[in-house]
């Protein structure tokens, strides 16, 4: 049996923690920088500290990141056990389509009101959002958000029993490339070439959704950090995470390479200075 290291939690101490409500749904938003506004969501198992850490990266380049909590407890290391009890939670919310045929999650609707939200509160070109993993489709149907104008897929693993399926019903697909084709949006998405969550086949999909609106970039799987927390080792079980838990934070690196990119897209797009 493997040994779990000890939990090495981020308090999140550099955030305000605020409750934002949107159509009488109240969730706490970790808030932190100044700038145009980002929403990071958060990947499972939750805001682990290297989503915080990321989150950190992103605030640094001249913005105000809104980090919402939607799942699990707020700044904990990823063990094995608990990450697997927030997603069987997870999967079974009403708040969520984790399979094929459920159609656009209904948190989004929330997410969209914070993008509301976030942008009134900071002014500027319009609002940055970043999905990660279980997340990582909410970026794209957050388009039909007018204020949103950076979306950003990160190795998006919904729906979970269909390789090439997108988390998105037939309706707001279709806005969705509307919004895109009419707005001249990009869509930038990342994952590993191995990557058994977040596969070929979705990006084609993506592809086939958005045409070259669709900038998807594919990093080799052996470059992704060998010694990830438990929960990615023992549950994700593949190279997955590209600017988070399985990021080599070193100069030059493919991963540190994606996280410069990403951010660089978010303040060419978001007018940051």
């Amino acid at each position: 049996m493997t040994t779990e290291p000890p939990q090495r939690d981020d308090p999140l101490g550099d955030f305000i923690q605020k409750t934002v409500s949107v159509d009488d749904v109240s969730k706490t938003v970790y808030v932190s920088g100044t700038g145009p506004a980002v929403i990071l969501m958060p990947e499972m198992p939750g805001i682990s500290p290297d989503v915080a850490r990321l989150a950190r990266w992103i605030r640094d380049a001249g913005t105000t990141v809104y980090l919402p909590s939607l799942f699990g407890v707020d700044g904990a290391y990823p063990t094995t056990a608990a990450g697997q009890e927030i997603v069987r939670r997870a999967c079974v919310s009403a708040e969520f389509r984790a399979f094929a045929g459920g159609g656009t999650s209904p948190v989004v609707a929330w997410l969209r009101g914070l993008a509301r939200t976030a942008h009134a509160e900071c002014g500027g070109a319009g609002v940055g959002a970043i999905g990660l993993c279980f997340t990582g489709n909410f970026a794209l149907s957050m388009a039909l958000e007018p204020a949103v104008v950076a979306p950003v897929v990160n190795h998006p693993s919904l729906p979970l029993d269909d390789p090439g399926g997108l988390e998105i019903d037939a309706a707001d697909a279709a806005a969705v490339s509307e919004r895109v084709r009419r707005d001249g949006l990009t869509v930038l998405a990342y994952r590993f070439e191995n990557d058994r969550w977040c596969t070929g086949q979705r990006f084609a999909a993506y592809r086939a959704l958005l045409g070259d609106a669709f900038d998807g970039r594919v990093l080799p799987s052996d470059a992704a950090n060998t010694a990830p927390p438990p929960f990615f080792r023992d549950v994700v079980g593949s190279a997955h995470s590209v600017v988070t838990a399985h990021l080599v934070d070193r100069q030059g690196h493919p991963t540190t390479r994606a996280r410069d990119e990403i951010i660089a897209f978010l303040v060419d797009r978001l007018g940051v200075r």
